[in-house]
């Protein structure tokens, strides 16, 4: 059966697979990005885990991502996999410290990525001019052409093909088990992994950290762009050429990024989600102040807990950020038993 539950701050009765982090690692922030020296430093890993970088390609763009290896993983070995993705504004120097090593030492072999346009992902290139001729074997010169890297765009389908590119990229890894694969996603990739797993058989389970599963809102209920019609002209005028192809607007007020408001505003993990087939996790925030808990992760898993296996865990006393501090062991607790159990 379904399990709801409530967890407050005290620790889980059950093997930590995760070590303290130095206390400026805990205090990184999801939407606000991370970056700086703390972002680019080597991770502390548990005894036995290996990192290295990687390259995949999503819709011809390259992502850079970190694969982590558990203890004693070889190319004979037929480990489960995680793909492991942030939220808004965040990259992955911030999961490479805090979350992945730990999923590795735990036994799963977890891939990291930046989407493209972030951290030292390849950007998308878009003509600010005319198309020049194209060659006979299929190429443009490009010299002396104006073209925009698109960089730091916030563009949930994007972002949402990157990680079932990644999810891709690792069913081929060798020591992998490709029937295997799961997902984690925290804060606006919370709900990313309820999106792609709706869409895609592939993914057999789900953790979903303070998730925001519904961008729609963001117009019906904050206004943004003068409501869900205003969205819809600024996407008429795009696609008529009367504005710039790209996200052009301003960044969201204290978030690092520029929203693709013409791309979220049909987007909604939470009306998709019946769709899942994956075993999905819930951690929610009992304070959280960024959205509604009861329209988000609560309302997803009360649509999931009755046909796949299903738990919602709320952590009490704390608020969004909190996760990433204070909380930080007891939700890596709670995932890595997740991922044993079901994965």
């Amino acid at each position: 059966m379904p399990e709801l539950r409530s967890a407050g701050r005290s620790t889980l009765n059950r093997r930590r697979v995760a070590t303290a982090l130095p206390s400026v690692l805990l205090l990184l922030a999801l939407l606000v990005g991370v970056s700086g020296a703390a972002a680019q430093q080597e991770p502390q890993l548990p005894d036995g885990v290996t990192m290295r970088h990687v390259d995949l390609w999503s819709d011809g763009t390259r992502i850079s991502g970190t694969l982590f290896s558990p203890p004693g993983h070889t190319a004979d070995s037929a480990l489960p996999g995680i793909v492991v993705s942030h939220g808004w504004g965040g990259t992955r120097g911030h999961l490479n410290q805090a979350y992945a090593p730990f999923f590795a030492a735990a036994g799963f072999v977890t891939l990291t990525i930046d989407y493209r346009g972030w951290g030292d992902s390849d950007s998308r290139l878009v003509l600010e001019q005319e198309q020049p001729e194209i060659g006979e074997d299929g190429t443009i010169d490009l010299a002396g052409v104006k073209v925009k890297a698109l960089r730091e765009i916030v563009d949930p389908l994007d972002q949402t093909e990157d990680i079932r590119n990644a999810i891709t990229w690792l069913q081929g890894e060798p020591g992998v088990d490709p029937e295997r694969i799961g997902l984690w996603g925290t804060s606006y990739s919370g709900g990313h992994v309820i999106y792609v797993a709706a869409h895609d058989p592939r993914v057999k389970v789900t953790v979903s950290q303070v998730g925001s599963q519904d961008s729609v809102g963001i117009f019906t209920e904050a206004g943004t762009l003068g409501g869900l019609d205003g969205a819809r002209k600024l996407a008429i005028q795009r696609a008529r050429g009367d504005a710039k192809p790209y996200a052009d607007t301003a960044p969201a007020p204290g978030l690092s990024g520029t929203p693709a408001y013409t791309r979220m505003m049909s987007y909604s993990p939470r009306e998709v989600a019946h769709r899942s087939n994956a075993a999905s996790l819930f951690i929610d925030a009992e304070n959280e102040e960024l959205f509604d808990i009861r329209e988000h992760g609560r309302a997803v898993y009360a649509l999931l807990k009755n046909r796949v296996p299903a738990k919602y865990v709320l952590i009490e006393d704390i608020a969004h950020y909190d996760i990433y501090r204070g909380a930080r062991q007891q939700a890596v607790d709670l995932a890595i038993a997740w991922y044993e159990e079901h994965l």
